[in-house]
C-alpha cells in the first residue's frame, strides 16, 4: 500500500495552527489560572486567608483559564482577552491567596502580555534576519 501524502503530519499540522495564534501566551495564562485555582485547594496549614474567600477567589482564576482557552481558539480578539486576563491576573493578589502563591499571578500576567503583543502576520525571525543580513551584506559592498 503506497504511503499517503497528502495528508499533513499531525506534528506539522499542531505546528502550522500554533503559529497562527498567541499559543504561548493563552497557554500561560490557562496554566497560571490552573495553579492558582490548585493553590485555592491546598491544605490549611500551607493556605493564607487574605482577602474575600468567597466566590472572587475561585471566580478570578476559573475566568483566568477562560481567557487563556479564548486567546487560543479566537485570537481575533486576543487584545480584549489579554488585558481582561492580566486584570484578572492582578486581582488573583487579593482574591486568591497572593495570586497563588505568586506562581499563578506571574504566570497569567506573562501569558498576558505575549499574547497582547503577539502580530498575527509576522515573518518567522530565520526568515528576516537572513533577508536583511543579506541587504547589509549587499550595502557594505
Amino acid at each position: 500500500m503506497a504511503p499517503d501524502r497528502e495528508r499533513p503530519r499531525p506534528r506539522a499540522a499542531f505546528r502550522r495552527w500554533r503559529g497562527s495564534r498567541p499559543f504561548w501566551g493563552g497557554l500561560l495564562l490557562t496554566l497560571g489560572g490552573a495553579e492558582i485555582l490548585l493553590t485555592m485547594k491546598a491544605s490549611l496549614k500551607v493556605v493564607l486567608h487574605i482577602g474575600m474567600q468567597g466566590l472572587a477567589g475561585y471566580l478570578l482564576p476559573v475566568l483566568m483559564v477562560l481567557c487563556g482557552l479564548l486567546i487560543l481558539f479566537s485570537p481575533a480578539q486576543r487584545l480584549f482577552y489579554s488585558l481582561t486576563g492580566l486584570l484578572l491576573s492582578l486581582g488573583s493578589w487579593l482574591t486568591s491567596n497572593l495570586g497563588g502563591f505568586l506562581l499563578g499571578l506571574l504566570l497569567g500576567a506573562a501569558g498576558s502580555c505575549l499574547a497582547f503583543g503577539w502580530l498575527p502576520d509576522q515573518e518567522p525571525r530565520r526568515r528576516r534576519g537572513l533577508r536583511h543580513g543579506k541587504a547589509r551584506a549587499a550595502a557594505a559592498r
